[in-house]
């Protein structure tokens, strides 16, 4: 796998007070969300550990790891995560399938004044997908036109997204167990060289990994 994982070196001080403030108020959406059972709409929706989160994209960013300031939150639920990247200077984008939580993502954003662009839309791009294997699921991607090596297959950008994939500089994900290979495979499918993938694995367990240039295999 052409995905290399980056040390990660997290300060553990205290928060500027704008993202403490996000912070709560997502978490006292959440319980709302879960107190009056609306959750039961969106079954499958987990959230993350935003702090964590915080953490990782302000070393990256710190760090100047990111080839550019383009985030990008896959399966984004409330979007905090794209809040957060926001808050931290990027453009940030957040796609989730579920109306009703684009609906949500996009009040706490407004409520907080942050300009963040969620989109009820599939994580997989026009022609890519996933179906059930045996020990988990397995990336699908187009047949190429030409069958002739190094031909590659483009990558459609996401619907109402004014920006290619290959533009989107930090991707997120909390991938569902069994998932992780495919969330793997599915940033080396469509991203450019020099990404970079944070992946929230549960339980305080966040890593980060770049896609590594051709020239590095080398």
């Amino acid at each position: 796998m052409a995905l290399e994982e980056i040390a990660l070196q997290l300060d553990e001080g205290k928060l500027p007070s704008r993202v403490s403030a996000l912070i709560e108020e997502a978490e006292r959406r959440l319980d709302h969300l879960f107190e009056t059972n609306r959750n039961r709409r969106v079954p499958r929706f987990l959230p993350s550990d935003p702090v964590l989160l915080y953490r990782v994209l302000r070393f990256l960013t710190e760090e100047d790891l990111p080839t550019g300031r383009t985030f990008c939150e896959w399966g984004s639920g409330f979007g905090v995560g794209a809040c957060l990247a926001s808050l931290l200077g990027y453009r940030a984008y957040g796609l989730e399938i579920e109306e009703d939580l684009v609906v949500l993502a996009r009040q706490l954003a407004h409520d907080q004044g942050i300009t963040v662009e969620n989109l009820c839309a599939s994580y997989f791009p026009e022609g890519y997908g996933s179906y059930p294997a045996q020990g988990g699921a397995e990336l699908m991607t187009p047949e190429p036109d030409s069958r002739w090596e190094n031909t590659t297959v483009p990558v459609p950008a996401y619907e109402g997204m004014d920006c290619e994939v290959d533009e989107i500089d930090v991707f997120y994900v909390y991938p569902w167990p069994g998932e992780q290979e495919l969330m793997h495979d599915l940033f080396e499918t469509v991203a450019a060289d020099g990404a970079i993938l944070i992946a929230y694995y549960g339980d305080k367990d966040m890593a980060a990994y770049r896609k590594k240039v051709g020239d590095d295999w080398e």
